[in-house]
Protein backbone atom coordinates (compact mmCIF):
# COMPACT_ATOMS: atom_id res chain seq x y z
CA UNK A 1 0.00 0.00 0.00
CA UNK A 2 1.10 3.61 -0.99
CA UNK A 3 2.13 5.67 2.31
CA UNK A 4 -0.63 7.87 3.40
CA UNK A 5 -0.78 11.32 5.40
CA UNK A 6 -3.46 13.08 7.83
CA UNK A 7 -3.03 16.85 6.00
CA UNK A 8 -5.62 20.03 5.83
CA UNK A 9 -8.02 18.30 7.83
CA UNK A 10 -8.25 15.17 5.33
CA UNK A 11 -6.77 11.85 4.42
CA UNK A 12 -4.62 11.66 1.55
CA UNK A 13 -1.39 9.95 -0.13
CA UNK A 14 1.74 11.13 1.21
CA UNK A 15 2.94 12.37 -2.39
CA UNK A 16 -0.13 15.03 -2.81
CA UNK A 17 0.75 16.17 0.72
CA UNK A 18 2.22 19.81 -0.45
CA UNK A 19 3.26 22.51 2.45
CA UNK A 20 3.25 26.01 0.81
CA UNK A 21 6.82 27.81 0.92
CA UNK A 22 5.72 30.92 3.23
CA UNK A 23 4.14 28.83 5.77
CA UNK A 24 5.16 30.19 8.98
CA UNK A 25 6.27 27.15 10.95
CA UNK A 26 9.10 26.56 7.93
CA UNK A 27 10.60 30.07 8.49
CA UNK A 28 10.26 30.12 12.15
CA UNK A 29 10.43 27.06 13.64
CA UNK A 30 6.43 27.66 15.28
CA UNK A 31 5.27 23.74 15.37
CA UNK A 32 5.40 21.15 18.01
CA UNK A 33 5.31 17.61 17.40
CA UNK A 34 5.86 14.49 18.62
CA UNK A 35 7.69 11.22 17.87
CA UNK A 36 5.23 7.52 18.33
CA UNK A 37 6.10 3.89 17.86
CA UNK A 38 3.71 1.72 16.61
CA UNK A 39 5.54 -2.07 16.98
CA UNK A 40 4.52 -5.05 14.88
CA UNK A 41 3.76 -8.44 16.96
CA UNK A 42 4.11 -11.15 13.93
CA UNK A 43 2.98 -13.75 16.51
CA UNK A 44 -0.07 -11.79 16.53
CA UNK A 45 -0.43 -10.34 13.69
CA UNK A 46 -1.00 -6.95 15.33
CA UNK A 47 0.88 -3.51 15.52
CA UNK A 48 0.85 -1.89 19.02
CA UNK A 49 0.99 2.05 19.28
CA UNK A 50 2.87 2.81 22.40
CA UNK A 51 1.70 5.25 25.10
CA UNK A 52 -0.47 7.57 21.91
CA UNK A 53 -2.71 9.30 24.95
CA UNK A 54 0.60 10.44 27.07
CA UNK A 55 2.35 11.56 23.46
CA UNK A 56 -0.69 13.70 22.57
CA UNK A 57 -0.80 15.04 25.94
CA UNK A 58 2.92 16.44 25.83
CA UNK A 59 2.26 17.63 22.24
CA UNK A 60 -0.89 19.46 23.46
CA UNK A 61 0.86 20.81 26.40
CA UNK A 62 3.56 22.46 23.90
CA UNK A 63 0.72 23.93 21.77
CA UNK A 64 -0.07 26.20 24.89
CA UNK A 65 3.68 26.92 24.92
CA UNK A 66 3.11 28.39 21.28
CA UNK A 67 -0.33 29.51 21.59
CA UNK A 68 -1.21 26.67 18.82
CA UNK A 69 -5.45 25.98 18.77
CA UNK A 70 -6.23 22.47 17.35
CA UNK A 71 -9.82 21.83 16.26
CA UNK A 72 -9.24 18.33 17.83
CA UNK A 73 -9.78 17.00 21.84
CA UNK A 74 -7.39 14.64 23.00
CA UNK A 75 -10.09 11.74 21.93
CA UNK A 76 -10.00 12.94 18.25
CA UNK A 77 -6.46 12.87 18.02
CA UNK A 78 -5.86 9.38 19.10
CA UNK A 79 -8.57 7.91 16.67
CA UNK A 80 -7.14 9.97 13.34
CA UNK A 81 -3.77 8.54 14.40
CA UNK A 82 -4.94 4.61 14.43
CA UNK A 83 -7.32 5.37 11.70
CA UNK A 84 -4.21 6.61 9.58
CA UNK A 85 -2.15 3.71 10.55
CA UNK A 86 -4.71 1.42 10.09
CA UNK A 87 -5.47 2.85 5.99
CA UNK A 88 -1.61 2.43 5.74
CA UNK A 89 -1.67 -1.01 6.15
CA UNK A 90 2.10 -1.20 7.09
CA UNK A 91 2.92 -5.39 9.12
CA UNK A 92 6.21 -3.80 10.35
CA UNK A 93 7.70 -1.63 12.71
CA UNK A 94 6.33 2.47 12.05
CA UNK A 95 6.84 5.61 13.06
CA UNK A 96 4.55 8.32 13.36
CA UNK A 97 4.95 12.23 13.11
CA UNK A 98 2.08 13.86 14.20
CA UNK A 99 3.23 18.25 13.77
CA UNK A 100 1.19 20.85 15.34
CA UNK A 101 1.92 23.90 13.23
CA UNK A 102 1.17 27.77 12.42
CA UNK A 103 0.08 27.65 8.62
CA UNK A 104 -0.91 31.00 7.71
CA UNK A 105 1.25 31.85 4.54
CA UNK A 106 2.77 35.26 6.49
CA UNK A 107 6.58 36.46 6.88
CA UNK A 108 6.77 38.13 10.55
CA UNK A 109 8.13 37.16 13.78
CA UNK A 110 5.24 36.24 16.14
CA UNK A 111 2.81 33.81 17.27
CA UNK A 112 -0.50 36.02 17.34
CA UNK A 113 -2.56 36.39 14.29
CA UNK A 114 -1.97 33.45 12.73
CA UNK A 115 -3.59 29.81 11.41
CA UNK A 116 -2.80 26.93 13.24
CA UNK A 117 -3.42 23.75 11.40
CA UNK A 118 -2.14 19.89 12.04
CA UNK A 119 -0.47 17.09 10.04
CA UNK A 120 0.23 13.29 10.89
CA UNK A 121 2.44 11.36 9.09
CA UNK A 122 3.34 7.38 9.55
CA UNK A 123 6.41 6.18 7.84
CA UNK A 124 8.86 2.94 9.05
CA UNK A 125 12.51 4.34 10.93
CA UNK A 126 15.56 2.59 10.21
CA UNK A 127 17.70 2.08 13.22
CA UNK A 128 18.33 5.19 14.83
CA UNK A 129 21.05 4.24 17.22
CA UNK A 130 22.42 1.00 17.67
CA UNK A 131 20.64 -0.88 20.21
CA UNK A 132 22.90 -3.93 20.20
CA UNK A 133 26.78 -2.88 20.31
CA UNK A 134 25.74 -0.12 22.28
CA UNK A 135 26.93 3.77 20.66
CA UNK A 136 30.51 6.26 21.45
CA UNK A 137 29.46 9.55 22.79
CA UNK A 138 30.98 12.75 22.61
CA UNK A 139 30.56 15.79 25.50
CA UNK A 140 29.39 18.31 22.95
CA UNK A 141 30.46 21.65 22.95
CA UNK A 142 27.48 23.09 21.97
CA UNK A 143 25.24 23.94 25.76
CA UNK A 144 21.56 23.19 25.79
CA UNK A 145 19.18 25.65 25.32
CA UNK A 146 17.89 26.75 28.39
CA UNK A 147 13.93 26.84 29.42
CA UNK A 148 13.85 30.51 29.24
CA UNK A 149 15.40 30.49 25.54
CA UNK A 150 12.77 27.91 24.23
CA UNK A 151 11.74 25.14 26.76
CA UNK A 152 12.99 22.14 26.05
CA UNK A 153 9.66 19.95 27.93
CA UNK A 154 7.98 20.74 24.65
CA UNK A 155 9.14 19.14 21.32
CA UNK A 156 9.34 22.55 19.29
CA UNK A 157 10.66 22.78 15.99
CA UNK A 158 12.54 25.13 15.91
CA UNK A 159 14.93 24.01 19.50
CA UNK A 160 16.15 21.20 17.57
CA UNK A 161 18.95 23.32 15.33
CA UNK A 162 20.41 23.02 18.95
CA UNK A 163 20.14 19.03 18.54
CA UNK A 164 21.11 18.71 15.21
CA UNK A 165 24.78 21.34 15.98
CA UNK A 166 25.45 18.96 18.62
CA UNK A 167 24.75 15.60 16.99
CA UNK A 168 26.63 16.60 13.67
CA UNK A 169 29.81 18.00 15.71
CA UNK A 170 29.89 14.75 17.23
CA UNK A 171 29.54 12.89 13.96
CA UNK A 172 32.75 14.83 13.04
CA UNK A 173 34.71 13.79 15.43
CA UNK A 174 34.28 10.43 15.10
CA UNK A 175 31.00 9.62 17.27
CA UNK A 176 27.41 8.19 17.42
CA UNK A 177 25.86 10.41 19.36
CA UNK A 178 26.67 13.20 21.62
CA UNK A 179 25.97 14.44 25.13
CA UNK A 180 24.91 17.79 25.76
CA UNK A 181 25.28 20.19 29.37
CA UNK A 182 23.65 22.94 30.70
CA UNK A 183 24.85 26.81 30.93
CA UNK A 184 26.06 25.47 34.47
CA UNK A 185 27.79 22.49 32.94
CA UNK A 186 25.51 19.77 34.41
CA UNK A 187 24.88 16.59 32.28
CA UNK A 188 21.49 17.39 30.50
CA UNK A 189 20.43 14.71 27.70
CA UNK A 190 21.54 13.78 24.35
CA UNK A 191 20.75 14.94 21.18
CA UNK A 192 17.38 13.37 20.67
CA UNK A 193 17.07 11.27 23.77
CA UNK A 194 17.42 11.17 27.99
CA UNK A 195 20.00 9.64 29.49
CA UNK A 196 20.86 7.21 32.47
CA UNK A 197 23.55 6.54 34.45
CA UNK A 198 24.17 3.33 36.79
CA UNK A 199 25.85 3.75 39.46
CA UNK A 200 26.00 1.42 42.86
CA UNK A 201 23.43 -0.56 41.42
CA UNK A 202 21.33 3.02 41.36
CA UNK A 203 19.71 4.45 38.37
CA UNK A 204 20.49 8.29 38.12
CA UNK A 205 18.91 10.59 35.31
CA UNK A 206 18.96 14.55 35.12
CA UNK A 207 15.90 15.93 36.51
CA UNK A 208 13.43 18.40 34.81
CA UNK A 209 15.23 21.43 35.52
CA UNK A 210 18.29 20.75 33.90
CA UNK A 211 16.59 21.73 30.36
CA UNK A 212 15.56 17.84 29.90
CA UNK A 213 12.59 16.72 27.62
CA UNK A 214 9.90 15.23 29.64
CA UNK A 215 10.31 11.76 27.99
CA UNK A 216 7.90 9.17 27.67
CA UNK A 217 9.89 6.64 27.06
CA UNK A 218 12.31 8.37 30.06
CA UNK A 219 9.05 7.56 31.91
CA UNK A 220 8.55 4.29 31.21
CA UNK A 221 12.08 3.06 32.02
CA UNK A 222 12.03 4.52 35.50
CA UNK A 223 8.47 2.78 36.12
CA UNK A 224 9.68 -0.47 34.87
CA UNK A 225 13.29 -0.55 36.64
CA UNK A 226 11.30 0.03 39.89
CA UNK A 227 8.16 -2.24 38.99
CA UNK A 228 9.93 -5.28 37.34
CA UNK A 229 13.48 -5.21 39.11
CA UNK A 230 13.00 -3.38 42.24
CA UNK A 231 15.85 -0.81 41.63
CA UNK A 232 15.94 3.06 42.52
CA UNK A 233 15.84 5.69 40.90
CA UNK A 234 16.59 9.22 41.39
CA UNK A 235 16.31 12.44 39.50
CA UNK A 236 19.34 15.16 40.15
CA UNK A 237 21.83 17.21 38.52
CA UNK A 238 24.77 14.60 37.26
CA UNK A 239 28.08 16.19 37.04
CA UNK A 240 29.74 15.65 33.32
CA UNK A 241 32.93 13.62 35.45
CA UNK A 242 30.13 11.41 36.73
CA UNK A 243 29.38 9.81 33.15
CA UNK A 244 33.43 8.47 33.57
CA UNK A 245 32.88 6.68 36.39
CA UNK A 246 28.97 5.60 36.29
CA UNK A 247 28.52 1.50 36.01
CA UNK A 248 26.54 1.92 33.04
CA UNK A 249 24.89 4.59 30.75
CA UNK A 250 21.94 4.14 28.09
CA UNK A 251 19.98 6.29 26.30
CA UNK A 252 16.43 6.37 26.24
CA UNK A 253 13.68 7.63 23.35
CA UNK A 254 11.41 6.75 21.02
CA UNK A 255 13.35 6.78 18.04
CA UNK A 256 16.03 5.07 20.23
CA UNK A 257 14.54 2.84 22.21
CA UNK A 258 16.65 1.84 25.19
CA UNK A 259 20.81 1.94 23.75
CA UNK A 260 23.36 1.03 25.46
CA UNK A 261 26.47 3.68 25.81
CA UNK A 262 29.45 2.10 25.60
CA UNK A 263 32.12 5.09 25.72
CA UNK A 264 32.02 8.58 26.40
CA UNK A 265 35.17 11.04 25.56
CA UNK A 266 37.20 8.01 24.62
CA UNK A 267 36.89 6.69 28.06
CA UNK A 268 34.83 3.33 28.42
CA UNK A 269 31.88 3.10 30.45
CA UNK A 270 32.12 0.15 32.37
CA UNK A 271 34.04 -2.81 31.38
CA UNK A 272 33.44 -0.92 28.00
CA UNK A 273 30.51 -3.86 27.13
CA UNK A 274 26.40 -3.33 27.33
CA UNK A 275 26.10 -3.55 31.18
CA UNK A 276 23.29 -6.39 32.97
CA UNK A 277 20.98 -3.48 34.22
CA UNK A 278 20.79 -2.16 30.73
CA UNK A 279 20.03 -5.54 28.68
CA UNK A 280 17.49 -6.42 31.48
CA UNK A 281 15.21 -3.07 31.30
CA UNK A 282 16.20 -3.81 27.15
CA UNK A 283 14.41 -6.94 27.25
CA UNK A 284 11.67 -6.12 29.41
CA UNK A 285 10.85 -2.82 27.44
CA UNK A 286 10.55 -4.17 24.21
CA UNK A 287 7.95 -6.90 25.13
CA UNK A 288 5.80 -4.14 26.45
CA UNK A 289 6.39 -2.24 23.31
CA UNK A 290 5.28 -4.87 21.31
CA UNK A 291 2.26 -6.28 23.30
CA UNK A 292 3.65 -9.04 25.15
CA UNK A 293 3.09 -8.14 28.84
CA UNK A 294 -0.46 -8.05 29.82
CA UNK A 295 0.62 -6.16 32.75
CA UNK A 296 1.63 -3.03 30.88
CA UNK A 297 -1.31 -3.56 27.85
CA UNK A 298 -3.13 -0.12 28.73
CA UNK A 299 0.07 1.33 27.00
CA UNK A 300 -0.45 -0.44 23.77
CA UNK A 301 -3.39 0.72 21.30
CA UNK A 302 -3.82 -2.34 19.00
CA UNK A 303 -4.33 -1.10 15.57
CA UNK A 304 -5.92 -3.58 13.30
CA UNK A 305 -9.81 -3.76 13.63
CA UNK A 306 -10.33 -7.62 14.46
CA UNK A 307 -7.84 -7.73 17.43
CA UNK A 308 -8.94 -4.42 18.71
CA UNK A 309 -12.67 -5.91 18.62
CA UNK A 310 -11.82 -8.81 20.03
CA UNK A 311 -9.90 -7.21 23.19
CA UNK A 312 -12.26 -4.71 23.43
CA UNK A 313 -15.26 -7.56 23.62
CA UNK A 314 -13.24 -9.28 26.61
CA UNK A 315 -12.76 -6.61 28.36
CA UNK A 316 -16.12 -5.88 29.26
Amino acid sequence: MPPYAFFNKEFMLLSKAKMGILTHTLHYGTGCFEGIRGSWNSDQQQLYIFRLEDHYKRMLNGCRILKIKLPYTLNDLIQLTTHLVEKSGLREDVYIRPLAYKSSQAIGVRLHDLEDDLLIVVTTLPAYLDTDKGVRCGTSSWRRVDDTMIPARGKITGIYVNSALARTEAWEHGFDEAILLTHDGHVSEGSGENIFLVINGKLITPPSYDNILMGITRDTVMKLACNELGLEVEERSVDRSELYSADECFFTGTAAHITPIVEIDHRPVGTGEIGKITKKLQEIYFGVIQGRNRKYSTWCIPVYSKLAKTQAKSSK
